[in-house]
C-alpha cells in the first residue's frame, strides 16, 4: 500500500514539472488565448499565484516557476521520505 503512495507522489510530482515546463516553452510561442494554454495556465497559475505574491519579478524574469518546481521536488521527497519511515 505505501509503495503505491509513493509511486503515486512520484508520478504527480513528475506530472507538475512537466506540465510547468510546457506552460513556460508554450508561453514564448503560443497565443494566451489558445484553448491548450488556457488550459496549462488553469492547472498551474493556482499553484504560481501565492508563490508570485511573495517573490516579485526580477527585472523581466519571472522565478516563480522555478521555485514551483523545487517546492514540488522538496514536498515530494518529505512526503516520500514520511512514507518510508512507516514501512
Amino acid at each position: 500500500m505505501i509503495s503505491v503512495l509513493i509511486q503515486l507522489i512520484n508520478i504527480l510530482s513528475q506530472f507538475i514539472i512537466l506540465v510547468v515546463f510546457v506552460k513556460i516553452i508554450l508561453s514564448y510561442f503560443m497565443d494566451p488565448y489558445h484553448p491548450v494554454r488556457q488550459t496549462l495556465d488553469g492547472l498551474i497559475e493556482p499553484m504560481l499565484a501565492p508563490i508570485r505574491r511573495v517573490v516579485p519579478l526580477i527585472g523581466m524574469f519571472d522565478f516563480s516557476p522555478l521555485i514551483l518546481i523545487i517546492l514540488v521536488r522538496v514536498l515530494s521527497s518529505v512526503l516520500i521520505s514520511f512514507l518510508l519511515t512507516l514501512r
